[in-house]
């Protein structure tokens, strides 16, 4: 395990950022060197190239050069796929610790509220739920089943019916002065103004006094 992940949360913290800001430095700089061997050893390429007809020692010197370049470029890059690999995975481990305190505090929290809580005190809660909803369905029952106000006879109900039927009735024949023989008012057929008008003046004299004979019936009998 590397120091930096020891010590205190904030020291440890501290260290991890250290630590990934170095490497990342010193891999910035070797991928700079990177590139200027690679410029070096085109340039001693391009060297032996030129002088390979006309100066065989210039351009074995080229070559020696570019070997060496070549060396160093080849241990620059492994210098770089590791320290890439390093601060992958001091990323890695510090992102797992991260989420590993993050599951533990949860842990903590979780631990914290169900501290009060067992299974008997849930099931107890549970059935006291039941109960008052229980006890709410029966009182919204009652309440809107109940009658409101004292309940009347029907009977009574009935009664007055008629006597408010009957004294409609006798109002009606105060005004008309006949009084109707049966729950619907007899009347006699009234025949249509084209039948007046065919019959003769002495058969409506006889109608009307039929009429009258009549009203006359039905306020006797109502003495």
């Amino acid at each position: 395990m590397l120091s930096w992940f020891g010590g205190g949360g904030q020291k440890k913290s501290d260290a991890t950022k250290n630590a990934i800001i170095g490497l990342r430095s010193q891999l910035e700089m070797l991928q700079k060197r990177e590139r200027h061997l690679e410029n070096l050893v085109a340039e001693q390429d391009a060297a032996a190239r030129k002088f390979v007809s006309t100066n065989k020692n210039a351009a074995k010197s080229a070559l020696r050069r570019k070997k060496q370049h070549e060396h160093s470029l080849e241990q620059t890059s492994a210098q770089i796929s590791t320290l890439e690999q390093q601060i992958y995975s001091i990323e890695a481990a510090n992102i797992n610790q991260e989420t590993l305190k993050a599951m533990q505090n949860a842990g903590a929290a979780m631990k914290r509220i169900h501290g009060g809580l067992t299974m008997d005190k849930v099931d107890s809660t549970m059935d006291e739920l039941r109960e008052q909803h229980a006890l709410g369905e029966e009182i919204a029952t009652a309440i809107t089943s109940a009658p409101i106000g004292e309940q009347l006879d029907e009977g009574e109900l009935e009664d007055e019916l008629n006597d408010l039927a009957q004294e409609e009735l006798d109002n009606k024949m105060l005004k008309t002065g006949t009084v109707p023989v049966s729950d619907q008012v007899h009347r006699l057929p009234t025949p249509a103004s084209g039948e007046l008008a065919g019959k003769a003046p002495a058969h409506i004299e006889e109608e009307d006094d039929e009429e009258a004979e009549l009203r006359k019936l039905q306020a006797e009998m109502a003495m």
